[in-house]
């Protein structure tokens, strides 16, 4: 096989009816939503419809979608909106140790600015112990930020519990739900989320656009100004085309979730149990029964993990070391990190991630070539 994609957490290939759904917007619907005329018209009604689809899908209504450039700024505006519409003098924010960087620099910045940011522990799976956040609440937590599914080892995380315990303690509950929302059926309201943050590059859908669920009567201020846009939380000129192929995606994953879900599992049971019979020494990371079937985070003790991804990309097979906003890091993996993995297992570490166009012919092929460089390296170390 010329090429293998084994990197779907990164990005997702565009799904072909997504595509031409965007063809069409780009040839029919290129007027500006702001406008009265017919040609904006026809655009913003079009973009209300995709919002339509999007709010049925998460059981949320149309005008608690706002649309983004993405799941980054998404977290931006959940975060920096909600703290900085806050008055009180003081302000804490919880967030889990292992979030995606679009939250971890974001809090850091709130430091700046005087609020007090808590990182939750993780145990050695990557998850989030909701029995302790309790201890970790001040009287001036304003909200809890913690991802459904994380992006590096595919740990689920108990939202709805946590989101329970937030809402008894009036504080408003965020999750970073782009890793989730393409296999795991989505309810904000059973969820007990006020804020929740999707992305359409990871459900075969464009890159460049994403959207924030804040629920009714949620207080928001702005991050961007300039216009009207968005219910007056997001200005600018809507992107159209990335819209309608937000809600394409989201349209169908109604009728391609089970399926997904059951196929790609299969794949990574084919990967555990292959890479497990031709490699003695090896450690998946985190539990079987707790992570996205999606992720696969393995670790070779003695393996260069970059030589790793620099072979397999000379073969033309696809993976990753982590987060792809992290790939020109030289620092290790803070999600590792926090789950207590040593330094010199981290950095024999690399992440498959597998969609719903991966083949088991893929796979095979993926373990045919792996085994005898990992041993190899092993041998020589």
């Amino acid at each position: 096989m010329d090429r293998i994609y084994l990197d779907n957490s990164a990005t997702t290939p565009i799904a072909p009816e997504v595509f031409q759904v965007m063809m069409s917007a780009l040839k029919e619907k290129f007027g500006n939503p702001s406008s009265l005329h017919w040609a904006g018209q026809e655009a913003k009604s079009s973009i209300e419809d995709a919002r339509n689809t999007i709010a049925r899908e998460i059981g949320a209504l149309p005008e608690e979608i706002i649309f983004t450039s993405g799941a980054t700024e998404a977290n931006n505006l959940a975060l920096m909106g909600t703290l900085s519409f806050s008055a009180a003098e003081k302000k804490q924010i919880l967030v889990s140790a292992i979030e995606h960087h679009s939250v971890l620099h974001v809090v850091r910045e709130l430091e700046k600015k005087g609020v007090e940011v808590t990182y939750l522990p993780v145990d050695e799976n990557g998850i989030v112990d909701s029995s302790l956040v309790e201890q970790f609440i001040q009287p001036f937590t304003i909200l809890i930020s913690i991802m459904m599914v994380n992006n590096e080892v595919g740990s689920i995380q108990r939202i709805a519990e946590i989101g329970k315990l937030a809402h008894e303690q009036n504080i408003l509950m965020h999750t970073d739900a782009v890793q989730a929302i393409g296999l795991h059926k989505i309810d904000v309201n059973e969820l007990n989320v006020d804020l929740m943050s999707i992305s359409a590059h990871k459900i075969y859908g464009p890159k460049g656009i994403g959207a924030l669920y804040i629920k009714k009567g949620t207080l928001m201020q702005a991050i961007l100004f300039g216009g009207p846009q968005e219910m007056g939380l997001r200005a600018g000129t809507e992107n159209v085309s990335g819209i309608l192929g937000f809600g394409k995606a989201v349209g169908l994953l109604a009728d391609h979730r089970t399926g997904d879900y059951v196929h790609i599992q299969e794949l990574k049971d084919r990967l555990i149990n292959g890479l497990s019979q031709s490699i003695k020494n090896i450690h998946f990371n985190g539990s079987p029964e707790g992570t996205s079937p999606h992720i696969l985070s393995v670790s070779f003790p003695g393996v260069d993990g970059e030589a790793l991804l620099v072979h397999l990309n000379k073969l033309g097979i696809a993976v990753s070391m982590g987060s792809a906003c992290n790939s020109k890091s030289i620092e290790p993996s803070h999600v590792l990190l926090a789950m207590g993995m040593s330094k010199e297992l981290m950095s024999g570490t690399i992440r498959i991630s597998l969609g719903r166009f991966s083949t088991e012919e893929e796979v095979d092929c993926f373990l045919r070539v792996l085994p005898e460089f990992v041993r190899s390296s092993q041998i020589l170390a």
